[in-house]
């Protein structure tokens, strides 16, 4: 008995046969919200993170190597023989050598931590070893600076699911979309591999992984392990307003939302024609952002203070020469949004 339907309805084939819908005044598709997984936070021994396990023990048994090849090149070599007290009388058959066991151990530490030591290399030999090492530690240090930062600075996202496909692949993962709505029926029609497999699992899984409403699939998202499956909008919706939450991967569909009509209404060309003018003033993707930014979870490049907005609720659309439902009262993206669409249209017209 109502002249027109505005809130958040999806245009499909089945509703288009008992119902005239306008053009699409927003498109839209089936997304995945999954909450946010963040890394772990740096521990004790999270400066070995920027080498694996095997490079600390190459290194490692390197480190002796030198050490050792160093002590026997100076003990063979006669030029790192000397005497301590060359002008001493009596004494100046007396020869030392500098590189004992723990000075030879002890001359690569300071050269990887790039520091030196007051032991200075005679022998060419001694001089060629000593080379060789500081060459090697100057690409691991290079190496190991240039990636300690990142390992220390940035907490990691540890996202386990990068797409659908990744989503159908496993099980550890729960998912399901709301009970009998557009998302349910687009899975339970598709002809894909992938999307058939995903319904198979949803509709065998016990307990259902089905939801009755956004609200209850995004508690669970944040309660449990489950990827909600819903319209886009409503994704991008809620994540504005809840920095828990994420989208992961892109659109499964592409369908809009249109304004319902009963079949051969006589408003339908107008409101074709106002959608479409509203559509190259940038008019709707104005009123889209008015109502979708929550400002809890900006851009990292905006840097300015967002205060929260609120949804409208229960918006009714006022006209003096059609009738007009009123919706029930709820606190949603396409209800708001589509109540200032129809005001908008209401200009218009």
């Amino acid at each position: 008995k109502a002249d027109l339907a505005v809130a958040g309805l999806t245009i499909t084939a089945e509703r288009e046969k008992v119902i005239d819908f306008s053009k699409p005044f927003m498109t839209l598709g089936i997304s995945i919200l999954y909450r946010v997984h963040m890394g772990r936070r740096p521990g004790y021994f999270s400066f070995l993170d920027p080498f694996s396990p095997g490079v600390w023990l190459f290194m490692l048994l390197a480190y002796l190597a030198v050490s050792c090849v160093l002590f026997l090149v100076a003990r063979l070599t006669p030029y790192e023989w000397y005497s301590p007290h060359p002008c001493a009388q009596g004494r100046c058959n007396l020869l030392v050598n500098q590189y004992s066991l723990g000075n030879s151990l002890w001359f690569p530490v300071g050269g990887f931590m790039q520091q030196g030591s007051t032991i200075a290399p005679r022998a060419l030999s001694t001089r060629c070893v000593s080379g060789v090492w500081w060459a090697f530690t100057l690409i691991i240090i290079s190496s190991y600076t240039a990636n300690l930062a990142a390992f220390l600075t940035v907490q990691r996202m540890d996202v386990p699911i990068e797409s659908v496909d990744d989503l159908a692949d496993q099980t550890a993962i729960e998912y399901g979309t709301i009970h009998g709505g557009s998302s349910m029926t687009f899975f339970q029609n598709s002809r894909y591999q992938t999307y058939q497999r995903m319904w198979n699992y949803m509709y065998s899984k016990q307990p259902s992984v089905f939801v009755k409403s956004t609200e209850e699939g995004i508690a669970r998202v944040l309660n449990s392990n489950y990827a909600f499956l819903l319209e886009s909008t409503m994704n991008e919706y809620y994540r504005q307003r809840d920095c828990n939450l994420t989208q992961i991967g892109g659109l499964l569909d592409t369908k809009g939302y249109g304004i319902g009509m009963p079949v051969g209404s006589v408003f339908r060309d107008e409101f074709d024609l106002a959608i479409l003018q509203l559509q190259e003033n940038n008019r709707l993707e104005i009123l889209k952002r008015k109502w979708w930014e929550g400002g809890k979870c900006p851009k990292e490049e905006d840097h300015r203070a967002k205060g929260p907005r609120r949804p409208v609720s229960g918006v009714r659309v006022p006209a003096s020469d059609f009738r007009c439902t009123e919706n029930q009262p709820w606190e949603g993206p396409p209800l708001g949004w589509a109540g200032g669409v129809s005001l908008a249209l209401s200009s218009v017209c």
